[in-house]
């Protein structure tokens, strides 16, 4: 018999997620309503919502403000390709500690996750003098390689090939198929939901790390766009709606990344952390 819902708490439960949602959206409606204002409006008292004479311009003087654009490119191509790194190495990192049986397996396993139990300021330090000492200091390539090999996605998408049975695989072998033939013919169209996953996790972090590249890039040539923002943050003084509208860019490209993943984000965090 199928129990029947309460009318009463179904509304309550959609009134009470539509305020969530109003309350989480509403600093962003704000950063956006305060991009086109001029700095002595942006915290005028009553708020105003909707500027009376809106500054587009915020949005055209932060290209020649800084070198926005520059900026952008960096992170970009930062993002992308420390992303495109993370996901394949994560890959064949799980599938070698998921399908494949040799001696050691579990403690080299057990001996890498660990290291995400350890504080990245911990090691920040003595990472900045390795790049230094390897002539990779204020290089991107010096930064993608320290962000590349990380262990949290190795644990993500094994979580996810563990749910991928193992009969398949005897199958493929029985059929000929090799480790590397399994692995792009069975195992990598399946795992559509945990890459997607975490390709947006990777991007996102990478986009918006503020702390890294302001250890390790010293040139202006290699800042990122967490770094060309922050320089409209004087001394003395703070452009607010310059600041809020190189936000506002800033939070494009995330949002295209999420919307183009966005069918797979669910099913790969909700099949991640269970095992058949």
């Amino acid at each position: 018999m199928i129990e029947k819902k309460n009318p009463a708490s179904t509304v309550i439960t959609y009134i009470l997620l539509a305020a969530l949602t109003v309350v989480t959206l509403l600093p962003l409606v704000w950063m956006v309503s305060a991009s086109l204002k001029p700095d002595i409006d942006v915290f005028s008292v009553p708020i105003q919502w909707v500027p009376k004479n809106p500054m587009w311009s915020n949005y055209t003087t932060i290209w020649s403000k800084i070198p926005f654009a520059l900026f952008t490119w960096n992170s970009m191509k930062l993002s992308v390709l420390i992303t495109l790194i993370q996901v394949t190495v994560s890959s064949f990192a799980a599938y070698g500690f998921t399908k494949c049986n040799f001696k050691g397996r579990d403690i080299l396993f057990f001996a890498y996750i660990a290291t995400i139990a350890i504080p990245w300021q911990v090691y920040m330090l003595p990472q900045y003098t390795e790049l230094r000492i390897m002539n990779l200091g204020d290089s991107h390539t010096g930064y993608i390689l320290i962000q590349s090999f990380l262990a949290f996605g190795v644990y993500l998408m094994r979580q996810f090939y563990q749910n991928i049975p193992n009969e398949l695989m005897e199958a493929a072998r029985i059929d000929g198929l090799n480790e590397y033939g399994i692995y792009f013919k069975i195992v990598l169209p399946l795992s559509k939901p945990v890459i997607a996953t975490l390709s947006i996790y990777w991007f996102v972090r990478i986009w918006n790390d503020f702390m890294g590249p302001m250890i390790y890039f010293d040139s202006e040539s290699n800042k990122t766009i967490p770094l060309g923002i922050r320089m409209f943050i004087g001394q003395y003084s703070t452009e607010y709606g310059l600041l809020m509208a190189s936000s506002v860019v800033s939070l494009i490209p995330v949002i295209i990344v999420f919307l183009a993943f966005q069918r797979f984000f669910v099913q790969g965090i909700a099949t991640s952390g269970m095992k058949n």
